[in-house]
């Protein structure tokens, strides 16, 4: 997999990325055309709770194993699981469990099943059991061809995390991004886990801010091929894409309504980049507010009452809130002179955002109710953080070591993932939805 960054603007400036200088752009649009590399995934720090599993080999055909290898992956990268060895195990779907024996190997829980193939068709069946109540508390089959059972494995981990949580899963989710190498740069997407890489759009100009839609079918960008920022909304399942904000100025900054009918944009077809709001069609364009400085960066809240957005009215780039209605917007950052790449979380409890301090770009999430701040990185240039669907980790990119990386943290702090292509640059992650 090559690696993208969009073109940027000095640090200070960082938040004022939608409104640069537009480039030139020669592009080639690519449907669901496989990246050349996997990233890399590095996982530190553990939960502050850890559930001991055995997840045992899946029995019946050589992909067992590879399918419990993708389960005890994902369970390990949550930092939430230890692991058991569950080495020679040999149980299928319909075996009777020694819960004392897994017990006593200190298992509180144990995911097993056996896998069968037919005509090209595999045939997965698991089951999860609780060796200290000794009960069964989760069991299902699932059918796919071999392309899928990566996608199966996926599936199970997350019904494996949701009945020991009680929080949904998101192995199985997606996330997007922008690479670069050299001049080339691709808008990509891949598993949550950096697998399966697929590029949507490639390009000789930069592509920037990719956003998911609601529902995961669709992705809107920024896009500099008519020589300036375009913003587009793109179908994944067959390419096609149509430009929904192409007015005079810099059109930029898209974010979807937790409904899909409409997006927030910005635009400087008056001057100075304001926050608009327009149907997904691109007809309905309204302007939510006027401010004599730069409004970006909106996002609505997910009741879709309101935007969050990034402005300079107040003498520095802070995080503000507003009706979609429009009216007086409302602070709501005071920690730090420097707070840009708002976020909230799925529950609108939390907001992850990027805030300078001492001199470096880091993530801090903010309790929306008490207002209290915690640093989660430590910089020295963390960018563009999105909320995991289930509100539990926080995507960002960064630069460590000298290379630019994805990395994934735990909204607590304690357990983070890195996420890095084998070349070039790796910004603007965006974690997509659940899709059902």
């Amino acid at each position: 997999m090559t690696a993208v960054t969009p073109a940027k603007p000095a640090q200070p400036n960082l938040w004022r990325a939608w409104a640069s200088t537009a480039l030139v752009l020669v592009m080639g649009l690519v449907v669901a055309s496989p990246a050349t590399a996997q990233l890399r995934v590095d996982i530190s720090g553990v939960g502050a709770t850890q559930y001991p599993i055995a997840t045992a080999d899946f029995t019946g055909d050589p992909q067992g194993q590879a399918i419990a290898e993708v389960i005890r992956a994902d369970l390990t990268r949550s930092g939430q699981f230890q692991l058991i060895n569950a080495t020679g195990a040999n149980l299928n779907a319909e075996s009777a469990i020694a819960y004392d024996d897994w017990r006593n190997r200190g298992a509180d829980y144990l995911a097993y099943g056996s896998i069968t193939q037919t005509g090209g068709q595999y045939s997965v069946s698991y089951r999860l059991v609780d060796s200290v109540r000794k009960t069964q508390l989760d069991g299902v089959a699932f059918v796919g061809t071999e392309k899928e059972l990566r996608r199966i494995s996926h599936q199970i981990a997350d019904r494996i995390y949701e009945k020991i949580t009680g929080v949904r899963g998101v192995f199985s989710t997606r996330i997007a991004y922008v690479l670069q190498a050299g001049n080339n740069y691709e808008l990509q997407i891949a598993d949550a886990d950096g697998q399966n890489p697929q590029v949507m759009l490639r390009s000789k100009q930069s592509i920037i801010s990719p956003a998911w839609s609601p529902d995961g079918k669709r992705l809107a960008y920024v896009s500099f091929e008519a020589g300036k920022p375009v913003v587009y909304v793109q179908t994944l399942a067959n390419g096609q894409r149509v430009p929904i904000a192409n007015f005079k100025g810099n059109n930029s900054a898209p974010a979807w309504s937790p409904n899909g009918q409409q997006l927030a944009v910005v635009l400087s077809r008056d001057g100075i980049s304001q926050i608009y709001t327009i149907n997904a069609d691109g007809s309905g364009l309204r302007r939510i507010m006027r401010s004599p400085l730069i409004d970006t960066e909106p996002h609505y809240t997910p009741d879709g009452a309101s935007l969050i957005f990034t402005s300079d009215r107040g003498g520095n780039p802070q995080i503000y809130k507003v009706s979609v209605s429009g009216g007086d917007a409302q602070r709501i950052t005071f920690n730090g002179g420097y707070n840009i790449s708002p976020s909230l979380s799925p529950d609108a409890n939390n907001l992850v955002y990027v805030t300078r301090r001492d001199g470096a770009f880091r993530v801090a999430i903010q309790n929306m109710g008490t207002g209290s701040e915690q640093l989660l990185t430590a910089g020295p240039d963390d960018e563009s953080p999105s909320f995991a669907p289930n509100g539990m980790q926080i995507l960002y990119s960064s630069v460590q070591g000298g290379r630019s990386v994805l990395a994934v943290v735990s909204v607590d702090g304690r357990v983070r993932q890195t996420l890095s292509a084998l070349n070039g640059k790796v910004r603007e992650p965006t974690w997509g939805p659940f899709t059902n």
